[in-house]
């Protein structure tokens, strides 16, 4: 499905890169963080992430530990930011969100997916839940 052209993320090269590292250490299990950034409409601009634990019991799906998550939310309000969305990896599977993953997600957020394998970063890109419950791509920006 092509991106929406009016639903964008800006994701500096440096927390790009920082995504990616994140992503490769984890291997193979899923690594997972919030994004803290700035929301201007349906565009939005990360300018933070917080890695979260994964606390899921499987290594294909991710559970954000909630006191991480609430850490991340002290800090984006201190930071005068909020978290506008949820980035985690996907070990050895392409950055499309699964069903597991739109059973999680909350409307409004942007999901940053980094696909990763044993010996290379896939491609990382960025999905928004719409009101059918179902996620469209947002164009991924650095």
């Amino acid at each position: 499905m092509p991106p929406r052209a009016h639903t964008t993320l800006t994701l500096p090269p440096a927390l790009h890169a920082e995504l990616a590292g994140i992503a490769r250490a984890r291997y193979p299990r899923e690594a997972c963080g919030l994004l803290l950034g700035r929301r201007d409409g349906d565009h939005v601009r990360v300018l933070e992430q917080r890695e979260a634990r994964n606390q899921a019991v499987t290594a294909d799906r991710y559970d954000l530990d909630p006191a991480d998550h609430l850490r991340a939310e002290d800090e984006a309000r201190a930071l005068e930011l909020e978290v506008v969305g949820v980035w985690h990896s996907h070990p050895d599977h392409p950055a499309r969100p699964s069903e597991h993953d739109r059973a999680q997600a909350w409307a409004g957020w942007s999901y940053v997916i980094v696909s990763v394998r044993a010996d290379a970063l896939g491609e990382v890109r960025s999905w928004r839940l719409g009101d059918a419950r179902t996620f469209e791509e947002e164009v991924l920006r650095s």
